[in-house]
């Protein structure tokens, strides 16, 4: 099974780092796992994610989220069913990632099916200031969250018994 990790964000953008840098992480953290790629630094969305995502069996996503009463640390692992589709498109701009992998789906491309699609998103505070650092509290944090995703991501990437 040909296995994307894929680490978004921006790593200038403080908190928005985050998932970059679990990339880089994991792939040095991780045993070695044939058949597995990993882009570290993804910062491309909407339609163009297409094609970074063509040809692969299953894809881990490595995110920043941002919610109303989150707490910086905090993490979430979903599926695509989780995810909602955009509403009111209007542009290019507006497509979001599952809005991007149904039309591809429709298109007949070769993605992950929904059941391979796996996105772990972590909590963050500031994703707007321009920073090669995340914040104290994201980075307090990074040592247990990191962990936890790495163990959960390793449950996904190693094969079972028999």
């Amino acid at each position: 099974m040909r296995t994307l990790l894929l680490g978004m964000g921006n790593p200038i953008l403080s908190d928005d780092a985050v998932g970059v840098r679990l990339a880089s992480d994991l792939k040095r953290w991780l045993p070695p796992v044939p058949s597995m790629d990993v882009f570290e630094d993804c910062n491309v969305g909407g339609l163009n994610l297409l094609d970074v995502l063509a040809g692969y069996d299953r894809v881990i996503v490595l995110d920043s989220v941002r919610t109303s009463d989150g707490v910086p640390g905090a993490w979430y692992h979903f599926g695509l069913e989780s995810l909602k589709q955009t509403l009111h498109l209007t542009n290019i701009h507006d497509v979001n990632f599952a809005t991007a992998l149904a039309l591809g789906y429709s298109l007949g491309m070769q993605l992950p099916d929904c059941s391979n699609v796996h996105v772990f998103a972590v909590e963050v505070d500031d994703t707007i200031t321009f920073s090669e650092t995340m914040t104290p509290a994201l980075e307090d944090a990074y040592p247990g969250f990191a962990a936890a995703i790495l163990k959960e991501v390793e449950a996904l990437v190693t094969p079972g018994p028999g």
